[in-house]
Parts: structure tokens; sequence; C-alpha cells
């Protein structure tokens, strides 16, 4: 017994043809929308692709302009078969094709399911390569000189700014590194040559911070050297008192930042994925609809629509069914393949 099923006659035909029409097209401007938004997703990543371990965080906006290509191509095409539904004689031409058309939506939908899961799950992977990256970059801060990492600063610098936020997971994180080049250093100071002798890895580390890391709110001039020496600077306490650098480390805010957007896409490619299950369903009725006409040279006549020509478990059973056989053919042509082989192997 059919799944779900409908009676129509002419009007309601043409009515279902012209909504999915219509929706069909919803459905090219959802696809430019998937397309727009994975290739600013893409270009976002682009920026600050110095601060990231590996090209695989690329991966899901890469994902979602073909998927977004795709769903421009394949609803223009259902939104063409709609409407050729309006007449008889030019539905005939699509009829044999529907089948392996409305197969084909049906995996394009699992494919945008499982998209929009890849974005809400994009989190975990950020942090593995934010949380590389940005140790490597500040590592590569001082190497303005050096072929490759000369922007390195600048990147670092522009981000801590537009991030409000300051190392890797906090300002402390610069007080492990040498970020100022030798370059900078007057090694004639016995101060500088105490501190470089005073380091295990003969490194010129402080307790300091760059430029970057100060907060313009801050009523008080920017303490970025001596943080943590309260004699250093007048009325101050760095376990107390506010500092006025941004406490938050980098890392965090960046995560914040592409989370709320991934959130967002992956919330749009969902409501898309309804949408489009919605016209597959919608088409599916067209199609059985159209095909069970008594006469299609009289389309006034009744006809009847179904969403499954057999229940959900015997769909599912048929599947099955088919699915072994095609394993037992293949299976028989592999022993058949085999026998040849020996045959000749001893003839």
């Amino acid at each position: 017994m059919a799944l779900m099923k409908v009676k129509f006659d002419l009007k309601k035909r043409v009515k279902l043809a012209q909504g999915l029409w219509l929706m069909y097209w919803f459905a090219v401007m959802a696809g430019i929308l998937v397309f727009s938004m994975g290739l600013f997703f893409k270009i976002e990543l682009r920026k600050r692709s110095e601060m990231m371990d590996n090209n695989e965080s690329h991966f899901v906006p890469n994902l979602l302009i073909l998927v977004g290509l795709m769903a421009c191509g394949i609803n223009a095409f259902g939104g063409k078969i709609c409407h050729d539904s309006l007449v008889p004689t030019k539905f005939g031409k699509w009829k044999h094709l529907l089948k392996f058309f409305l197969g084909g939506c049906m995996l394009f939908n699992t494919l945008l399911f499982f998209a929009a899961l890849l974005c809400f799950t994009m989190r975990i992977a950020l942090q593995f390569t934010l949380a590389e990256g940005l140790q490597n970059s500040m590592k590569y801060y001082k190497d303005t000189d050096v072929p490759g990492r000369c922007f390195m600063k600048r990147t670092l610098d522009l981000t801590q700014i537009e991030f409000h936020c300051c190392g890797n997971n906090n300002y402390r994180d610069w007080f492990e590194i040498q970020w100022i080049s030798n370059r900078y250093l007057d090694f004639s100071s016995s101060e500088v040559r105490d501190r470089v002798m005073s380091n295990v890895e003969g490194k010129y580390v402080m307790d300091a911070v760059p430029f970057s890391c100060c907060n313009p709110s801050s009523p008080r001039p920017c303490i970025q050297y001596q943080l943590t020496n309260n004699s250093a600077h007048y009325s101050y306490d760095h376990h107390t008192e506010q500092l006025n650098i941004w406490m938050r480390g980098c890392k965090e805010a960046l995560l914040s930042y592409y989370e709320g957007m991934m959130n967002t896409i992956g919330a749009m490619v969902l409501l898309v994925t309804i949408l489009e299950v919605g016209v597959t369903v919608g088409l599916q009725y067209l199609r059985t609809s159209l095909e069970t006409l008594a006469n299609p040279e009289e389309p006034e006549g009744e006809s009847e629509g179904w969403l499954l020509e057999k229940s959900f478990k015997e769909t599912i059973a048929d599947l099955m069914e088919k699915m072994k056989s095609l394993g037992k053919g293949a299976q028989v042509e592999a022993g058949e393949g085999g026998q040849e082989q020996t045959v000749a192997t001893v003839s």
C-alpha cells in the first residue's frame, strides 16, 4: 500500500507545479546565499591563515561553496521540470529521468545536512589549529627580516587590536618567548647581557607585552613593560589592580568569533536543507500524480500521488534485497574470473 497517498485533480496539480516552481527559485537564491557565506568564511580564514597550524580548516568553507553551486544547478533544473509539467507533452521527455533526479536530490539533501553538522562541530578542529598556530606566530613575531615571516608581526598586532586580546591563552604567554629581535638589543648593556645569560635557552625574555595588547579605554597610560614589578610603577599592584592591557587570550577571542559565524551559517544551511527536503517531497507527489493519469492526453482527469509506492518497512526491505542481490552478483562474477584465471594457468 502506498505511503501518504493523496488524490489530485487538474487544479491541484497545477497549483502544486506552480508552488514548486516558486519554491525551487527560492532554493536557487538560498544556494547563492550558501555559496556567498562559504566564500566569505574562506576569506576570513585566509586573512589569518598565518596563525593557523594547517589548512584542514578550509574543508568546511570549500564544502559550502560546492553545495552552494550544486544547489543553484539542481534547483534551476527542478524549476524547469515543474514548469514543463504544466504541459503533458513536455513532461513526457522528463518522465524517465525523474527517478534518477529524485535519487540525486536525496543524496544532495544528505550532503547538505552533513555540511550543517560540520559547521556546528568545527570549533573542535579550530581549537587545535589555533592553539598551535598562535603559539608559532608569537615565536615568529620578532622575525621581521626573515622571508615568509616578515608580515607576522603586523598580522598578530592587527589581530590583538581588532579582537581586543593578548597572547595565546592570556597576556602571560608573552613572558615565555623572546618577541624583540636581536637587531634591536644593545648587547653592550649589562642589563641585556645579564637577562640573556640568565635564560637557559639564551633568549631575551621579560615580563612585557607588545603595544597591541594595550587597552585604549584605560584611563592610565599603558604599562607594557615590567608588568609584574610593582616598584617600577607608581601606585601599582599587578595582583589586585585592573591591568590596562587586554586580559583575554586571542585563541578564545578568535574561537568565539568563528564559532558565532559557523553557528549562523550552520543554522542557515539547516533551513536550506528543510527547504530542499520540502521541494523533493513535492516533486515526488507531482511525478506520481502525473504518471498515474489514466489518459495523459486528457489532463482534466483525476490521479493519485504518494510519497512511497509501498510502506516504509516494505521499501526498506526491497532496498536491502536489491543490495543483497547486487552483492551476490559481484561475488559470482569474482568467482568466475578466478576460475578462468586458474584454467588459463593450468593450460
